[in-house]
């Protein structure tokens, strides 16, 4: 049997049937199944739906445009939970539409129940900061980012935005522009093995080679997950510029950016929010992980300075130390930090100069 080498996931900056159970009052039946070739399209359906007529009334309801019947929209407020790297949100009802987060209300959750605050003092504030369109409900309707605070005001340990919104605020840091784009890995599991799409069970697939950027059933696994997330990024406003096949099977890619300052690490979030729900819907399991099986490959950590970059003595650089679960207010606020505000001591200029051998 041939192994893979697994490659481990950079950010650089198969099918389960659900049982039948009864549905509570009414008797009805309650089922799932899954289109095409079982890796998405998940479906709710009803047993007997020539008699119950749910599964109609259901999508209806589902698909519904309420924009002619309420000016009042749905807000789905969204949080980075306490492993820092969780997505948690919730819904509200507003009365109108909102264009800007100055206009939406502060909100609090329930800290104990996402490891960011003791039993005891619970209560965690949700401050809206970033608006993106809702392409799950469409119309009005809108996914609000937030980060997190205490009742008093100060920033919880896990809201590693309002830290990255400093820097980034900085006049030094914001006369100089600084543009981000991130690359984005992540793995598709198989739901019942946590196994990678496109893998035999247990097994390993063949050598690397024909997966990266392929086309057909043999060499790609979710392609539809991958397309779907993209038209949800470019709905909802967020930069993606790009995705593609990953060099195993079963893992994908995408591009957000170029994006000024704090923007990067708020898209970067809302797009993984929005691949977290396609594959709740395609009933597949998503992982970040930078190493989800394990292999006999490691990554070291690598900058890379382009050689247009070198040639020019300006341009970009990419930073290839970040994993794929990385979060992204931390590393663009740390390169910013990094190459906008560091003023180094006269020795360490000279150490560093001392290491590179060249004339101080």
């Amino acid at each position: 049997m041939a192994q893979a080498v697994v490659p481990a996931m950079q950010c650089q900056v198969g099918a389960r049937a659900v049982q039948a159970r009864p549905a509570g009052a009414g008797g009805r039946m309650w089922g799932a199944r899954r289109t095409g070739r079982g890796m998405s399209g998940f479906k709710v359906m009803a047993v007997s739906t020539s008699r119950t007529g749910v599964v109609p009334r259901l999508e209806q309801l589902l698909n519904m445009d309420t924009k002619p019947y309420t000016d009042k929209v749905i807000a789905e407020y969204i949080w980075v939970g306490g492993s820092g790297i969780d997505i948690r949100s919730k819904s509200r009802t507003l009365e109108r539409p909102v264009e800007d987060p100055s206009e939406l209300p502060k909100w609090n959750y329930d800290g104990s129940s996402t490891g960011q605050a003791p039993g005891e003092d619970s209560e965690v504030i949700l401050y809206p900061q970033a608006i993106f369109k809702d392409p799950f409900r469409g119309g009005n309707n809108i996914l609000v980012m937030c980060d997190t605070y205490t009742p008093a005001g100060e920033p919880i340990p896990t809201n590693k935005r309002a830290r990255a919104a400093e820097i980034f605020s900085d006049p030094k840091v914001v006369s100089e522009v600084p543009w981000f784009g991130i690359e984005q890995e992540y793995t598709l599991l198989q739901t019942d093995v946590n196994w990678p799409l496109g893998w035999p069970v247990g097994g390993y697939p063949g050598p690397q080679g024909p997966y990266y950027c392929a086309v057909g059933a043999d060499k790609s696994f979710g392609r539809d997950i991958s397309d779907a997330h993209y038209k949800a990024c470019l709905y909802a406003g967020i930069n993606i510029s790009g995705t593609n096949g990953e060099v195993m099977p079963g893992q994908w890619e995408y591009q957000v950016g170029p994006s000024v300052g704090i923007e990067a690490g708020d898209h970067i979030w809302i797009s993984r929010y929005l691949l977290e729900r396609i594959t709740e819907q395609a009933d597949v399991v998503l992982t970040l992980d930078p190493k989800p099986i394990q292999g006999v490959a490691n990554r070291g950590c690598s900058i890379r300075v382009g050689r247009d970059t070198e040639a020019k003595g300006k341009g970009y650089l990419e930073d290839r130390r970040p994993a794929s679960n990385m979060d992204p207010y931390i590393v663009t606020s740390l390169l910013a930090e990094t190459t906008i505000l560091w003023e180094p001591t006269l020795e360490a200029e000279a150490l560093a100069a001392k290491k590179l051998a060249l004339n101080v």
